[in-house]
């Protein structure tokens, strides 16, 4: 990872969730020193695992204590800059062992939170949610639950402009359209990036995407706008993360 970062310089790690398998300190400020030693800024949203489980009387009544205390205060951050605005969502709780779910709230704020104001900066950046639970199923996602108010919160993140919606949880990489919520939105999956967690054809292997915005002349005269992710899955033999699978992704 540390050598994928350095050659191709992003400008911004995305992490979707489950930083430790066990919310504990240690792996929280062990997570902490990895994401700042990659050195571009990064952001991160809790994922289930970052919710204590067998820890009890934590789990009910400081559930994100660890991660606030150990990685960072901030359970939805953001990051914005001349030509991208990306906004986290938790969806992970301690009511639930596995599933996640969006709450009213989070729903109510979300156009609020994209801070969508007219100015011809803000309507040009492109706009991504992240959240840690699958919002549709994606045919690689089959027999995955979604997270509770996803289709909700599709239609929400459509009347706020967003255009990409990460995610990650079932540690299988997929891309794909959102079904139909009034404007043209993109799911992209993280596999598993650095545990053995992998399902399916990833059992065993890490994976990663790496997104690449772009924007070029149309005939109209217009710009089009879109999104290529590069499928990148670790090889044992170079010892490198490698494009496995390159998605364009048109934006509206």
């Amino acid at each position: 990872m540390e050598a994928l970062v350095a050659d191709r310089r992003p400008d911004l790690v995305v992490v979707s969730g489950d930083l430790t398998q066990r919310a504990k300190p240690l792996q929280f400020r062990q997570a902490r020193r990895f994401l700042e030693g990659l050195g571009p800024p990064f952001l991160a949203v809790p994922g289930n695992h970052d919710v204590p489980m067998y820890r009890v009387w934590e789990r009910l009544l400081d559930r994100y204590g660890a991660y606030r205390r150990h990685f960072s205060p901030d359970l939805e951050p953001s990051f914005r800059d001349a030509e991208l605005e990306v906004v986290g969502f938790n969806t992970a709780f301690n009511l639930t062992i596995d599933d996640g779910r969006f709450t009213a709230r989070q729903l109510a704020a979300a156009e609020e939170r994209f801070h969508r104001d007219g100015s011809a900066e803000s309507e040009g950046r492109v706009r991504v949610a992240v959240a840690h639970h699958p919002l549709a199923a994606l045919p690689e996602l089959m027999g995955w639950r979604t997270a509770r108010r996803s289709g909700e919160a599709l239609t929400a993140f459509a009347a706020a402009g967003v255009d990409l919606v990460l995610a990650g949880h079932v540690h299988v990489a997929a891309v794909g359209p959102a079904p139909d919520c009034g404007r043209r939105l993109w799911l992209v999956h993280s596999g598993t990036s650095t545990s053995r967690r992998g399902r399916g054809r990833e059992q065993g292997r890490n994976t990663c995407n790496l997104i690449t915005l772009n924007a070029g002349p149309q005939d109209a005269g217009c710009l089009r706008r879109s999104a290529t992710v590069e499928q990148m899955l670790w090889s044992e033999r170079s010892g490198l993360f490698e494009t496995e699978a390159v998605h364009d992704c048109p934006l509206a």
